[in-house]
C-alpha cells in the first residue's frame, strides 16, 4: 500500500506487477463471461465435488498446498482429468509428506484419473471437442436424459445459438490435430462430464498466458456452462493464482489503471493526486527496458527478469538501466544482471 502511493505522489501509475503476468486474461474473459473477475469457487467445494476437470497448473511445483484437497478428492473416488503437456508427478500421483503412514510405506494416491498431454496452445481445442461430444450425445438421445443444463441456460445463459453453432463447425479432424488430442480421448473425457452433477474446473497460467487467454478462459466457462456448473455447491470456476499477492496487489490498488483506483480517497486520506495517465503493464515495461524507453526500475520482491517469458531478450537490456533499485528478503537474478 505505501509502496503504490510512493508512486502516485511520484506522479506515476508505472506500477508493473505480478498480476500482468498471471492472470490478466482471467481479469478481462470472466466478467464478460459470468459479470465477476475471480473464480467462483472456494475450499469447502472440494469436498462437495463429484468431478474435477483440470487445465495448465502444474500443481506439484507451483501449487502444492493444493495436493492436500486433491488427494482428499482422489480418495473419495472423485473423478480428476487433466489437460497438461507435460506429464507432472502431483497430477499423477501423491505421498502427503504430513502423514507418516504414507512416508514411511511410500504409498502414492493415485491423483488424475485421466491425464491427457493436451498439445501446447491446443486446450480451447480440447475444450470445443468435450462440447462437441456432449452435444452429439444430447442429439443421440441418451438414456439417462439430458445431458444440456437446458433450465440452467434459459435463466442464466445467451448466445446459446451461437455457441452451439461454433461447436457444431469445428470438425473432429481440426479438434484432433489442434489438441493432439484423439477423439476417443475427448469423448472420454465428456463421458465422465455427463454423468456429474458438481464440477469445478481449475485453470492455471498455462491456460492464461498466451495471445489466445481469452478466448480459452471463456470455452472453458462456455463448457461448464453447458451443463450449470456455476453457482452451487462443488462446481464452479476455480483460477488458480502464482502467489498470494497477486491478489493482494490488486485489493490494496497496485494497479496501471487509474479507473480502478479509489481516487477520491486517496485524495483524502494521503493528500495525493492520483495521476490520470495510464502507467506501463508488465509486457510494456519490459518492451521499455528493451526498446531503451525505461531508463530505470525500482522493484518490490519478486524476480522479474527470470519470470518474463522472453528473459533472453531482457536480461542484456536490463543491464543497459540507468538505475535498478531492489527491495527484497531475498537474493535473486535479478542483482546478478545490475551494471
Amino acid at each position: 500500500d505505501v509502496y503504490k502511493r510512493q508512486a502516485r505522489a511520484y506522479g506515476t501509475n508505472n506500477l508493473p506487477d505480478s498480476s500482468n503476468m498471471c492472470h490478466e486474461t482471467s481479469s478481462v474473459a470472466l466478467p464478460e463471461s459470468i459479470g465477476v473477475p475471480v473464480g467462483t469457487c472456494t475450499l469447502d467445494d472440494f469436498a462437495k465435488t463429484d468431478c474435477i476437470f483440470f487445465f495448465g497448473q502444474n500443481v506439484g511445483t507451483s501449487s502444492p498446498r493444493m495436493l492436500h484437497q486433491l488427494q482428499q478428492a482422489a480418495k473419495r473416488d472423485v473423478p480428476i482429468i487433466t489437460f497438461n503437456p507435460l506429464r507432472e508427478r502431483g497430477l499423477v500421483e501423491f505421498t502427503n509428506p504430513q502423514a507418516p503412514g504414507e512416508m514411511l510405506s511410500g504409498a502414492a494416491t493415485p491423483i488424475s484419473s485421466q491425464y491427457h498431454q493436451v498439445r501446447s496452445g491446443g486446450d480451447t481445442a480440447a475444450m470445443m471437442g468435450i462440447a462437441k461430444a456432449l452435444l452429439q450425445q444430447e442429439e443421440a438421445g441418451p438414456a439417462g436424459g439430458s445431458v444440456i443444463d437446458w433450465d440452467f441456460i434459459k435463466e442464466h445463459c445467451h448466445g446459446w445459438d451461437d455457441w452451439s453453432t461454433a461447436v457444431k463447425a469445428c470438425s473432429w479432424s481440426d479438434i484432433e490435430a489442434r489438441s493432439g488430442l484423439t477423439r476417443g480421448a475427448l469423448e472420454a473425457a465428456a463421458h465422465v462430464y455427463a454423468q456429474k452433477s458438481s464440477v469445478m474446473f481449475i485453470y492455471g497460467m498455462g491456460l492464461t498466458q498466451h495471445r489466445k487467454g481469452v478466448e480459452t478462459v471463456q470455452t472453458m466457462v462456455n463448457l461448464a456452462l453447458m451443463r450449470g456448473n456455476v453457482g452451487r455447491p462443488g462446481a464452479g470456476i476455480c483460477p488458480v493464482r502464482g502467489h498470494s499477492n497477486v491478489q493482494g496487489q490488486r485489493t490494496v490498488g497496485i494497479t496501471e489503471k487509474p479507473a480502478m483506483v479509489p481516487a477520491d480517497k486517496v485524495k483524502a486520506l494521503f493528500g495525493i493526486d492520483v495521476p490520470q495517465k495510464k502507467g506501463l503493464t508488465t509486457v510494456e515495461a519490459c518492451k521499455g527496458v528493451i526498446d531503451g524507453s525505461v531508463r530505470a526500475v525500482i522493484q518490490l520482491g519478486g524476480n522479474l527478469v527470470r519470470s518474463v517469458p522472453e528473459h533472453r531478450l531482457v536480461v542484456p537490456a536490463w543491464r543497459r538501466l540507468r538505475l535498478t533499485v531492489q527491495i527484497l528478503t531475498k537474493l535473486n537474478r535479478c542483482l546478478l544482471y545490475t551494471s
